[in-house]
């Protein structure tokens, strides 16, 4: 798998799968370098964003594999690229959160994170905030 800085050409594809963002928000995400996409022999994976939060903590905001990609460790190499990129930037912390009642807070706490809080959206499941030091 190759990891590569999106551009506005992958903003359509994107967009495919990602409900959670406006154009114009993905738009000023990748004009920032926040959004790196995934990509092997046959083409696009998937993507991650993030952006900062308090403006001066890096924050995962969706990391995404289509579901033909998902189980071979890409989210993994995602996640590690993001954290050594923040770490190069002069980051110490990263942080992201999930949804209490998925799986995903496994994956991230097999990477080292830890839970640090987290809220109740208005009919939703607890949100739970995880941070890493890197």
């Amino acid at each position: 798998m190759h990891i590569r800085t999106a551009d506005t050409d992958d903003i359509n594809i994107i967009l495919l799968y990602d409900k959670h963002i406006s154009e114009r928000e993905l738009t000023v995400s990748v004009n920032l370098k926040r959004v790196f996409i995934a990509e092997d022999s046959d083409g696009f994976c998937g993507w991650m964003r993030y952006n900062l939060f308090w403006d001066n903590t890096p924050f995962m905001n969706m990391l995404y594999f289509t579901e033909q990609k998902r189980g071979r460790g890409y989210g993994k190499q995602m996640v590690r690229h993001w954290e050594n990129e923040m770490k190069s930037q002069g980051y110490s912390t990263v942080m992201t959160s999930t949804p209490s009642d998925e799986c995903s807070q496994h994956f991230y706490t097999k990477l080292g994170y830890k839970t640090s809080g987290g809220f109740t959206p208005e009919n939703e499941p607890f949100e739970l905030i995880m941070t890493k030091k890197i």
